[in-house]
Order: C-alpha cells, then structure tokens, then sequence
C-alpha cells in the first residue's frame, strides 16, 4: 500500500466548499470522482483543511492511500484529465513510508496553515474581482489595523472569533502572523497559525476592516478577544476573498510545495 499526497489548488466561487455533501457539489466529489476515473478504482481522500463554499485554494494538501504503482508525474497529468478548469493537481509525492514512527497525515501532520484574504478597496466594484476579492469601498487606514492585528499574535483563546457551528475540539490556537500589505487598491491580510477556527479568518478580516474604516479603535480588538464572545465581534466578512495559501509540513516529508505568493495569482 502507498500513501499518495497531491498539492490541488481551486477556485471556489461554484463549489459548496472543500468536503463532500449529499449534492456532490464540492472540490473533495470532483476530485475523488476524477481519481477513481483514472485509478479506475474509488480512492477515499484526506485534506489538510476544509474551505467553506466560495473559498478557493491555492495549495490544498491529501492524501490518499492506493495499490497502485504509478510514476508520480502520471497522478498530476491523469487526474487532471477528469478535472473541471476550476481544479487542478499542482504536484504529487509519494512521502517516506515511516519517519520517526510516524506515517505522513495530511491534517496531522500539519504544523501551520497559512490563508490570504484579499480585498478591494476602492469606490466602486471590480468585475474583474468578482468572486475572488472581498470589497470595501470607504478609505481602509492600515496602520490603524496593523496596530489591532498586533493583539491577536500568540496564542489565544479565539472564541470570539468562532462561528456556532465551529466543531473544533478547543478555541485555543497559537497565532503566528498576521499582516496586512496594500498593493494599489488591493489589500492583502495574510494570517498564518496552528489551525483555525470555523469563520475564524473571516471574522478577523471583519473585526479589522470595522477598525480601518474607523468604527472601532485599534484597542478595541483586545477587548473582542479577550471578550470570548462571538456577539463582540464584526459580523462575518465575504468569502469572496478568502484563499487557503500554504499547509506547513517538516520539510523531511520531502513534499514538493510551491512558494506562497503575496497575492493568489502570482
């Protein structure tokens, strides 16, 4: 038996999210449907972290487990054969069978997740944004959110920023990063811990933009957190803008990741 792992970026604005559903309208249906086309068996997946519909990914992370003996290279040109345009294989390994004891997880062995949200400030929409950046239109000040962003680094209990129906088994995740670059009219909020909350991205974007446009004092963001209360915090900002960027494994893996970019489609 070998464990298979594959590196699957997709734009989520027509899927139900990553995990498979009764309608099999989701990423996971798609490309486990593609996988037993070309495997001409059913192979059951494993993902790194679950995105909600209208999410998309830049670097996904499964693992599968197959009989098979394929050259690594056929897995990325043969599943992507049954693909639709919006998903696509990047990349296939085969990790070490054991290391230190341990069997490569695509979840488990995870260290840290990184995400993007991008976000259009500007007057007016951009149609050519739509579905894939988040939209202000009022004047964003980022030192003002730069400076509330800095209360949320560490590790937290991040209740307020958890959605009702999160399933996670504790709200205390260790904050790594986060930081908020402006490329013109386009802002950039790259966020990177141990795992997140369900909304946990999206509801920090809310909290911040609610400090940018001034409705809230960089301060305020310590009072949320410390709050442990959902109601204290922004409403849940779009999906629209939201990108899975990068799952961080021990590079002994040996997994042939793609360097994270600033900004999804470069």
């Amino acid at each position: 038996m070998r464990r298979i792992a594959l590196g699957v970026q997709y734009v989520g604005t027509t899927w139900s999210g990553y995990q498979k559903q009764p309608d099999r309208n989701t990423v996971q249906d798609r490309l486990e449907i593609a996988l037993e086309k070309f495997a001409c068996t059913p192979l059951a997946t494993t993902c790194a972290g679950r995105t909600d519909a209208g999410v998309h990914g830049i670097e996904q992370v499964i693992h599968f487990d197959t009989e098979l003996d394929r050259a690594t290279q056929s897995w990325v040109r043969g599943v992507n054969t049954f693909l639709p345009d919006s998903i696509a294989v990047r990349w296939a390994h085969q990790p070490p069978a054991e290391l230190d004891g341990l069997e490569f997880h695509a979840r488990f062995s995870a260290r840290s997740r990184t995400y993007h949200y991008v976000l259009y400030n500007h007057p007016t929409p951009s149609a050519l944004l739509a579905g894939r950046a988040g939209w202000v239109f009022r004047p964003l000040d980022l030192d003002a959110m730069r400076e509330a962003a800095r209360h949320l680094v560490g590790e937290h209990d991040f209740s307020a920023f958890r959605a009702a129906s999160c399933q996670a088994n504790t709200p205390v995740k260790l904050m790594h990063e986060v930081s908020i670059q402006r490329y013109g009219d386009v802002i950039v909020f790259t966020v990177r811990a141990s795992a997140f909350l369900h909304h946990m991205v999206r509801n920090i974007v809310g909290s911040l933009v609610y400090v940018g446009v001034g409705r809230q004092q960089p301060g305020w963001m310590a009072e949320v957190l410390a709050s442990r209360s959902r109601d204290v915090a922004a409403p849940t900002f779009m999906p629209d803008g939201l990108y899975l960027a990068k799952i961080d494994y021990d590079p002994r893996w040996g997994l042939p990741q793609e360097a994270a970019s600033p900004l999804p489609w470069l």
